[in-house]
């Protein structure tokens, strides 16, 4: 069982930054892999962002790139999305989520893949 708690949200003028972070505990982190949802009232749960499991690949919704960027840090059992450059169409609650993955590097966009998730951050962003 992996335990993941979500931290870092908030609210921002567009333009700005926010740094998520997932600090997961329960089992080793290094087997899993990372990814970042978000999801809007209304709307379908979306990709974000993955990380491997050491952090040597990492994924990104067209969106998001050149903006967010996914790390991790296996010694703080910890996955950061760094959001920079930020618009109201960021608007959302974050949710970090964890795939067993003790032999791959491949990522996957899809939450049904996903074993264990956190309960979200709420980012918002103003106009």
């Amino acid at each position: 069982q992996v335990q993941l708690v979500e931290s870092g949200g908030g609210l921002v003028q567009a333009g700005g930054s926010l740094r998520l972070s997932c600090a997961a505990s329960g089992r080793t982190f290094s087997v899993y892999a990372m990814g970042w949802f978000r999801k809007n009232p209304g709307k379908e749960r979306e990709f974000v962002a993955a990380v491997s499991r050491y952090g040597s690949n990492s994924d990104y919704e067209d969106s998001v790139k050149g903006r967010f960027t996914s790390s991790r840090d296996n010694a703080q059992n910890t996955v950061y999305l760094q959001t920079n450059s930020l618009t109201p169409e960021d608007t959302a609650v974050y949710y970090c989520a964890a795939v067993f993955s003790p032999l791959s590097d491949r990522l996957s966009r899809l939450g049904n893949v996903y074993d264990y998730w956190g309960q979200g951050t709420q980012v918002t962003v103003s106009s």
